[in-house]
């Protein structure tokens, strides 16, 4: 007969209890179980830590110090103290590290001559010391620098799943132009803020999720009251599905020079819509003047740069002063821009790499080449550059990105098929603003010729 008081059967009744915890609940086992054993690791050495990592300062401080002098006439040790300069190292005031999910908070107070910076640069560092995934810069304000270690990485097993649709009746004009597309690796949703960043920059190898982050868009934006406008130099093959959903679609070279040509005119109207209201950008119109944002999904940004003969060559540098012209003024017209591409280099023509100044959002998945990335993050982080060459290609949609607070973060977009995304397009078809409406909403009356826009062959 078992005896159920046993010692060793109570021990291994805890231990199957723990796994199954940790199983079944792995935030509360975190929380209860694991987080405070790190917190106080984290506290207990983190002198040490904040030395190696060179987070200290030295200051001069005085000290009372034992001075020994021997008098010779009675050869007795006379003891004297007094005041000595010394120096030390001061570390960083660490606060009470908070539980999150995925890891833990840290705010520390900054030491006189110390910016956050200081310790966006030695992240790795810290992560390593702490025997964690990552750590990440998550927030400051005068004199405090917030800190977030990620212990499980939540971008390298299951790709995250976008949120469906919000029903029509539920509808909030908060989230106008702020669709989530993903997860960020400490665990918030990915927001892609057209509001906050207007124009974004979307590079990638094939099978590395440039596609589906595009799905992902239009499921985000497609119950929207906004105009979506493709630009597809493949010919149409990827953005014809969504035709439902789109309120144009360009596939050749002439077609979207003709487009853009157009959207400049309609974003001169509305220049001229806001100086008469006197104001500087669309958002401060009232709700009834406002125009229809517009979206515009550019597949293949190379296919516009690229010029086989001398014909072709003005075409570019029309295209190219277009795209600029929008990327400079759109953001106040609610004009914005989603450029993807395999190939984004310097090589072909300074158009991209002017263009490329003006968007302030970049998302780069794994690529090819390192030009590739380089034109992408390489004038943000040297460190955000080293994370986007190391994303390895079983992992689709992983993506080092730009955060709304100029940080980067590694990201992942939810897993939408083009199956989803045609259908998400086809159940807001109605919703679609014809090309007349988006060219003449908020100013009062019909444009001339504003119907659908002439693409010339």
């Amino acid at each position: 007969m078992i005896d159920l008081g046993h010692p060793l059967l109570k021990v291994l009744a805890i231990l199957i209890t723990l796994i199954l915890w940790r199983r079944w609940a792995p935030a509360s086992y975190w929380a209860l179980i694991v987080f405070p054993r790190k917190a106080l690791w984290l506290r207990w050495t983190w002198r040490h830590v904040a030395s190696g990592c060179g987070l200290t300062k030295k200051r001069h401080r005085w000290w009372f110090t034992t001075v020994p002098g021997l008098v010779a006439s009675t050869g007795v040790v006379q003891v004297k103290r007094r005041f000595q300069r010394v120096a030390v190292d001061t570390k960083p005031w660490m606060g009470l590290p908070r539980p999150v999910r995925h890891g833990f908070r840290i705010t520390f107070h900054l030491l006189d001559g110390q910016v956050p910076d200081d310790y966006a640069k030695v992240c790795e560092r810290l992560a390593h010391a702490w025997r964690i995934e990552a750590v990440r810069v998550v927030g400051s304000r005068p004199g405090r620098v917030t800190l977030q270690g990620i212990t499980r990485d939540p971008l390298a097993h299951v790709a995250p799943a976008v949120p469906p649709a919000e029903p029509r009746d539920g509808w909030r004009a908060d989230d106008l132009l702020r669709p989530v597309v993903g997860v960020l690796e400490t665990g918030a949703a990915w927001r892609m803020d057209l509001r906050l960043i207007p124009h974004w920059m979307n590079a990638g190898a094939t099978q590395s999720g440039k596609s589906n982050l595009i799905n992902a868009l239009i499921v985000g934006l497609a119950p929207q009251p906004v105009a979506l406008v493709g630009f597809d130099l493949k010919g149409g093959v990827e953005l014809s599905a969504y035709a439902a959903r789109l309120t144009t679609l360009a596939t050749t070279r002439a077609e979207c020079l003709d487009l853009l040509s157009d959207l400049i005119a309609v974003m001169g109207a509305r220049m001229l819509a806001c100086r008469r209201y006197g104001v500087r950008d669309i958002w401060q119109l009232p709700d009834a003047a406002r125009p229809i944002p517009v979206v515009v999904l550019v597949d293949e940004l190379a296919e516009l740069f690229l010029t086989a003969d001398k014909a072709e060559k003005d075409q570019v540098t029309r295209t190219a002063t277009a795209l600029l012209r929008i990327a400079q003024l759109g953001r106040a017209f609610g004009i914005h821009l989603v450029l993807s591409g395999q190939r984004i280099g310097s090589d072909l023509g300074p158009g991209v790499t002017a263009l490329r100044a003006q968007i302030g959002g970049r998302v780069c998945h794994r690529v090819n080449d390192p030009e590739t990335a380089v034109m992408t993050l390489g004038d943000l982080d040297p460190d955000a550059l080293v994370a986007a060459r190391s994303i390895a290609p079983e992992l689709p949609g992983v993506a080092v990105i730009t955060g709304s607070d100029g940080r980067w973060y590694r990201a992942r977009s939810g897993y939408v098929s083009t199956t989803a995304a045609e259908q998400a397009a086809g159940t807001y078809a109605d919703v679609t603003p014809s090309w007349n409406q988006v060219a003449a909403s908020g100013l009062g009356h019909e444009l001339p010729g504003a119907d659908t826009p002439e693409l010339a062959a």
